[in-house]
């Protein structure tokens, strides 16, 4: 199939799209500031999300990246170079998959937020995610503090080496070594059972799953009509026949936007089926908060065609199916769906600390791999820049001493927002 891959056409600069204008963070609440990103989403499911991230402080976190763009101050006392980042970059956002050459990677899985951004917030966000998780990772002050140097240490490293990786079965350690060899060995026909029925030879999505939920048949209809348009396009008129269509409800920042799962024909009924994931994109948060570390972005086609290129740009090897669609006035990532347990359970290392950093250690070194391999395009930084970064040793204890600092900040947010939010409930 024809995917999206990166274009050799010069793309002009431009001043970014502002899709929802972020309130002064002086002169709003919590909640407000949060109301104002999420505006324009579908109202129920950000209802959803507020619930979800009032869980705790970690999944407050997860969908609040863009307070941490609002606040971001950093950037003030060190020079970081600019490279393509994920844009929301935390130890949940690393997972495995099957790439499109049906091999097993462990990789950054999200690039919804992605931008051309200065190293450091990419960095940083994810030395964050440790500290406002230590508690739920049943972390001292200390082990965070350790841990955090140790993603820095692997992350300069990997930098100074100025070769990209890719972490696979076969030079991955611990538990992402287990993790990897787990989904290499787990069957197409073990994953469609977990999540759709059949009857008389014909697979529909459980709809009686939490995370499933029927829509409109006209909705249906619609997009089924442009997936299969797609496979026509792609000369994959058989393999994108659509078998069913339900609403997907799934990750805590991406609550509110259109999202859905789309059971389609594959390689054959019914356990060759596949199921894909079909997901609105929206401008990055790093945009939408008129950040002011991140300059200029190129001009893309699209919302989806930025997370799409950036992707291809970043991973070593992309999942099978990535692809931008437009419909309807908005645009769509399609992706081959991936199991939700191919992420790294980290609370179960609770007392293991030697695995606990080893794991930390790839998630560092796999952000430098990102940032190497997509190094030099369209204002991103050279190789050679990025080395010369890494060699430097100042910028690690700022970025150790940033975010242990805003986790606590992140701390008092969700106290906050949990008072607003029960507040609002009962009005």
């Amino acid at each position: 199939m024809k995917q999206a891959t990166p274009s050799s056409k010069k793309t002009r600069i431009t001043s970014p799209l502002i899709a929802v204008p972020a309130p002064s963070a002086a002169q709003s609440s919590i909640l407000e500031r949060c109301e104002a990103y999420n505006h324009g989403r579908i109202p129920h499911l950000v209802q959803q999300k507020y619930k979800k991230m009032s869980e705790n402080v970690f999944s407050f976190f997860r969908g609040t990246c863009h307070l941490f763009y609002e606040d971001w101050s950093l950037e003030s006392t060190f020079k970081a170079p600019p490279v393509w980042i994920c844009g929301d970059l935390h130890t949940e956002n690393f997972g495995s998959y099957k790439g499109a050459n049906r091999l097993v990677y462990f990789d950054i899985n999200d690039f919804d937020e992605a931008v051309l951004a200065p190293a450091s917030l990419e960095i940083t966000r994810l030395v964050t995610s440790i500290f406002v998780a230590a508690e739920a990772y049943s972390l001292s002050q200390d082990d965070a503090h350790a841990l955090a140097h140790i993603i820095l240490d692997s992350y300069a490293a990997s930098l100074q080496y100025g070769k990209a990786g890719a972490v696979e079965r076969e030079s991955a350690h611990g538990i992402v070594a287990n993790l990897l060899h787990a989904a290499q060995y787990r069957t197409r026909k073990e994953f469609l059972d977990e999540r759709s029925d059949v009857k008389k030879r014909t697979r529909n999505i459980n709809a009686n799953e939490k995370r499933y939920f029927e829509i409109e048949q006209e909705q249906e209809n619609i997009i089924a009509t442009h997936i299969e348009e797609f496979g026509k396009k792609n000369n994959m008129t058989d393999f994108f026949k659509v078998l069913d269509v339900k609403r997907r409800i799934a990750g805590t920042g991406s609550l509110g936007v259109e999202r859905f799962a789309i059971l389609v024909e594959g390689n054959g009924s019914p356990n060759k089926n596949y199921l894909l994931d079909f997901k609105e994109a929206l401008p990055s948060s790093l945009v939408m908060v008129k950040n002011q570390a991140v300059g200029l972005q190129p001009e893309w086609a699209h919302e989806a065609f930025r997370v799409v290129e950036l992707q291809h740009r970043m991973q070593f090897q992309t999942p099978a199916l990535l692809s931008a669609l437009e419909m309807a006035g908005k645009t769509y990532i399609l992706r081959e769906l991936q199991p939700s347990q191919d992420k790294l359970d980290l609370a179960a290392l609770k007392g293991k600390y030697k695995r606990f950093s080893t794991a930390l250690a790839t998630m560092g070194k796999l952000t430098a791999f990102a940032q190497l391999r997509s190094s030099g395009r369209q204002g991103s930084a050279t190789i050679d820049s990025l080395i010369e970064f890494a060699s430097q040793t100042a910028w690690q204890q700022d970025i150790v001493h940033y975010a242990a600092s805003y986790s606590r900040q992140v701390h008092n947010d969700y106290t906050t927002f949990c008072q607003e939010h029960t507040k609002s409930l009962t009005a």
